[in-house]
């Protein structure tokens, strides 16, 4: 399963694992959608600690994550991502969106 929820009043977290490519993101998205709509949290946490790979669909489901928390007056948090892929995440401009955590970090 390439997404574990865990939500509460406040804080839902998505654990992301495997490959974000544009087979797997419709999943992953309907699924964190869900889990918003259900409890509207303050803050969404994108887990990538378990993530292989990701492409540009992975950059579109960060992107409207944000948009959604944003419209129901929430933020996103971004945590565990590699070097690589926060290369990416910072060219498209989503460092200025969220906060993002590379893995080891503190968090």
């Amino acid at each position: 399963m390439p997404v574990r929820i865990e939500k509460n009043k406040n804080i839902t977290t998505a654990y992301l694992s495997g490959e974000i490519d544009h087979h797997s993101s419709v999943y992953i998205r309907e699924q964190i959608d869900s889990a918003i709509n259900t409890v509207s949290p303050r803050e969404l946490c994108l887990d990538f600690m378990q993530v292989s790979f990701m492409d540009s669909s992975g950059i579109g489901l960060v992107m409207g994550r944000y948009k959604l928390m944003h419209a129901i007056g929430g933020r996103l948090r971004v945590r565990g991502v590699n070097k690589s892929t926060m290369k990416v995440m910072k060219l498209a401009g989503l460092d200025l969106l969220a906060k993002i955590d590379c893995k080891g970090d503190e968090v």
